[in-house]
């Protein structure tokens, strides 16, 4: 996938909540050889390896197959991927507003560790909390 096809699934994947990611964005995090990409056109998750951790930088899925699997398959082949890289513990951050996703991760075992307060600002400006998971190994 390219940093354009990134950005562009990304933009439609936060719509309603966030800004997406650029071209640009996607492009200066690929440049990290700890940073690494699964999925098609349809869904894909971005993380990073370092050392035994690894952390969920970004999961998204086109609205139109929403439902249909994509989010766990996808959140499934970044752990492996990241395992073969010597990930053992795992971290994401969502936020708390955003429940499709919070299923997501908490019907994988990911368990809340911190919040961070107001860390996401809306387009309205409302602020929301950053809920920050992690599970052990897989």
């Amino acid at each position: 996938m390219t940093p354009e096809s990134l950005a562009t699934l990304h933009a439609s994947a936060f719509a309603d909540h966030a800004r997406g990611w650029s071209a640009d964005e996607f492009a200066q995090l690929l440049c990290s050889d700890t940073v690494f990409v699964v999925g098609d056109a349809n869904a894909f998750a971005m993380g990073r390896v370092v050392l035994d951790e690894a952390e969920l930088l970004t999961l998204a899925r086109a609205p139109a197959v929403r439902g249909q699997g994509f989010g766990n398959n996808i959140l499934l082949a970044f752990e492996h991927a990241a395992s073969r890289r010597g990930a053992r513990r795992f971290f994401l951050e969502v936020a708390a507003d955003n429940a499709p996703a919070l299923r997501l991760y908490t019907g994988a075992q990911y368990t809340e560790i911190a919040r961070r307060k107001g860390y996401y600002t809306r387009p309205d400006g409302q602020r929301v909390d950053a809920i920050i998971l992690e599970k052990s190994s897989v």
